[in-house]
C-alpha cells in the first residue's frame, strides 16, 4: 500500500488479533485500517446492523459486493466476496457475476447484480424503469433501500482500499476458486506473502 502502517498500540494489536482470529492471517486492508482501528470498527458495526436485520441473504448480498467491486474495478472485495458468492451458489455464479454476464443466475440474484451496477457507474442514471425490474424480479421496497445503501457502503469501503494501494493477500488469492481468480482480471495485483 501507500501508506506504512501504524507504530503498534493496544487498539492496532486488537484490530490484528481479530484479522488473525477471522481469516488465518493479517489482511493488508486491517493494516490501511489500523489508522483508525474506531472507524473500521465502525464500518464493521453498520455493515452488521444493515446486514443481519435484512431479509436478503448471504448469497444476495455476496451478489451484491461482486457486483459493486467488479463494476468498481476493485480487486480485493471481488476475491473476497467472490469466495464467499462461490461458497454460497459455486464458482460459475461468482464468476458470472464478476464478469457480468449474469448466465445461469436466478432473476433475484440478476436483478441485484444489474442494480449494482447499475449504482456504482452512474446512480442519477437509474429510473423508475429500474425499480419496476427489481419488483419484478420479487425485491420488496425494503430489500431495495437495503441493496442500495449496501452499494454505497461497499463503495466507500474499497474506494479507501483501492485509492491507498491496498492489494488483495497471496493468502487470499490462494483461497479462492481458481476460476473466480481467473475472471478478476483489473484492480491491483494480489501482494506477495
Amino acid at each position: 500500500m501507500f501508506i506504512a502502517p501504524p507504530e503498534d498500540s493496544v487498539d492496532t494489536a486488537r484490530l490484528y488479533k481479530s484479522s488473525l482470529d477471522s481469516q488465518g492471517f493479517v489482511m493488508n486492508l486491517t493494516r490501511a485500517w489500523a489508522w483508525r482501528p474506531d472507524v473500521f470498527e465502525g464500518f464493521a458495526a453498520l455493515r452488521s446492523q444493515l446486514t443481519t436485520k435484512s431479509s436478503l441473504s448471504k448469497r444476495e448480498q455476496a451478489v451484491i459486493v461482486c457486483a459493486t467491486a467488479a463494476e468498481l474495478g476493485d480487486a480485493y472485495c471481488s476475491l473476497a466476496w467472490g469466495k464467499t458468492l462461490a461458497e454460497e451458489a459455486g464458482a460459475a455464479s461468482a464468476v458470472a457475476v464478476i464478469c457480468a454476464t449474469d448466465d445461469g443466475l436466478n432473476a433475484r440474484d440478476q436483478a441485484l447484480a444489474g442494480w449494482a451496477r447499475k449504482v456504482v457507474a452512474d446512480p442519477n442514471g437509474t429510473s423508475a424503469r429500474d425499480m419496476d425490474a427489481l419488483r419484478a424480479a420479487g425485491l420488496t421496497e425494503k430489500e431495495v433501500f437495503e441493496a442500495t445503501v449496501f452499494v454505497a457502503f461497499r463503495l466507500a469501503f474499497s474506494t479507501v482500499n483501492d485509492a491507498l494501494g491496498v492489494r488483495p493477500d497471496s493468502e487470499l488469492v490462494d483461497a479462492v476458486p481458481k476460476e473466480v481468480s481467473a475472471a478478476v482480471t483489473f484492480g491491483r495485483p494480489a501482494a506477495k506473502s
